[in-house]
């Protein structure tokens, strides 16, 4: 199988996607600052009652700095200002690599096509693109859904095929962003009078939400497909996604 040659917008997005990567490793290391941040405040046994949720610790922690000032001690208190101050370190890194990702998929033709399709953003587009270039690795949609996983895996018990969950084969990474897209989006989606609106309000209305999120994924997959291998935007190559 043969990989076409890369254009320099292609080549930048797959830097961006290698960005992408490390930017989702420093999301989660301020992920765990606010679980050890919480773990460091309620301990103290001092009736500090701190809501679930980084944004509701970053707006109550000065009000608690200063309030406790006097009982939490000088080296707790050195502990969690510099705990606070790597959080805000953390902010900035990610604001930028949103920033450099924003940039690259407004700069990329291929990456500006995929955002706009519903439940497509700027991450899901530089990744796309950085993954699987115009698409024309692929004969057909179906071929990218199966190759992200999100194709229904079929087992057979006493000679009768039946299908279960999907194979969570290929890019794990990109599986992940398009599920979360397609949660995301979803709710829009299911309201809104298009052609994709009414077959995923007739999906929900026979099967688990979940379920549906999958299935809105692999359609996704199969649109973002027809899109890059036709050059259109969404609405003028979605009718080729059921190839």
């Amino acid at each position: 199988m043969e990989w076409p040659a890369p254009s320099p917008s292609t080549i930048s997005c797959w830097a961006t996607g290698r960005g992408v990567g490390y930017a989702g490793e420093i999301d989660r290391n301020r992920s765990d600052w606010d679980r050890s941040g919480e773990e460091h405040l309620q301990p103290l046994e001092r009736g500090i009652a701190i809501p679930k949720g980084r944004r509701k610790l970053e707006q109550q922690l000065p009000a608690i700095m200063q309030k406790e000032e006097g009982g939490f001690g000088a080296r707790i208190h050195s502990l969690i200002e510099d705990m606070r101050a790597e959080w805000c370190e953390l902010d900035r890194r990610i604001a930028a690599f949103d920033d450099e990702m924003a940039s690259n998929a407004k700069q990329d033709e291929a990456a500006r096509r995929l955002a706009t399709i519903p439940g497509i953003g700027v991450l899901n587009a530089t990744a796309l693109v950085a993954a699987i270039g115009s698409g024309a690795t692929f004969a057909r949609a179906r071929d990218l859904a199966a190759w992200l996983g999100l194709v229904p895996r079929q087992v057979t018990t006493g000679g009768k095929p039946r299908l279960i969950g999907i194979t969570k084969r290929g890019n794990k990474y990109l599986r992940k962003l398009l599920i979360h897209g397609a949660r995301a989006a979803l709710p829009w989606i299911a309201n809104s009078a298009t052609h994709l609106g009414q077959w995923l309000r007739a999906l929900l209305a026979r099967t688990h939400k979940n379920t549906a999120v999958v299935a809105l994924a692999n359609k996704l997959a199969r649109i973002a497909w027809a899109v890059l291998h036709s050059g259109r935007n969404y609405g003028a190559a979605d009718s080729n996604a059921s190839a």
